[in-house]
């Protein structure tokens, strides 16, 4: 998880900067990592950042927003973004999964490499570190996998 968090911090340093180089340097390390971890750590990262950039719920308005913006933000240096990798990694980070019938089949490469340009556009909103966040997805990871244990 360590290897993951240093990972991540660069991709979404890259992914703020605009710096398509290190970003592509950093998110090709992020999606050769385990994928269910990777989903794990910067979902729950989305997720927080959602909650606390809109403390009264979110609708649809909102995702909207997020997504125009974001991607809006990474299209001029990223020609590799697609929107709906977009919709399905804030849905999933809500807790909304479509059936394989309803979404698009999607690499989790895919996912990777495109969860820190909305870790990056969130961030920005909040103004918090990126450090804080991890910490807390982190620790929920590590508390769900110990209450799983027998």
């Amino acid at each position: 998880m360590r290897r993951i968090r240093r990972v991540a911090e660069e991709a979404v340093a890259a992914a703020a900067a605009g710096d398509a180089a290190a970003y592509e340097r950093a998110a090709t390390e992020l999606a050769a990592r385990n994928p269910e971890q990777v989903g794990l750590v910067l979902g729950g990262v989305v997720r927080m950042l959602l909650e606390e950039g809109h403390p009264d719920g979110l609708d649809s308005d909102d995702l909207q927003v997020v997504l125009k913006r974001c991607a809006g933000d990474a299209l001029g240096w990223f020609p590799e973004l697609d929107p709906t990798v977009l919709v399905l990694l804030l849905t999933a980070a809500l807790g909304v999964h479509p059936s394989e019938e309803e979404a698009p089949p999607v690499e989790p490469a895919a996912m990777a490499r495109h969860a820190p340009l909305l870790v990056a556009d969130l961030l920005a909103v909040t103004g918090r570190p990126l450090a804080d966040y991890l910490d807390a997805a982190l620790a929920e990871i590590f508390i769900v996998q110990t209450m799983e244990l027998p």
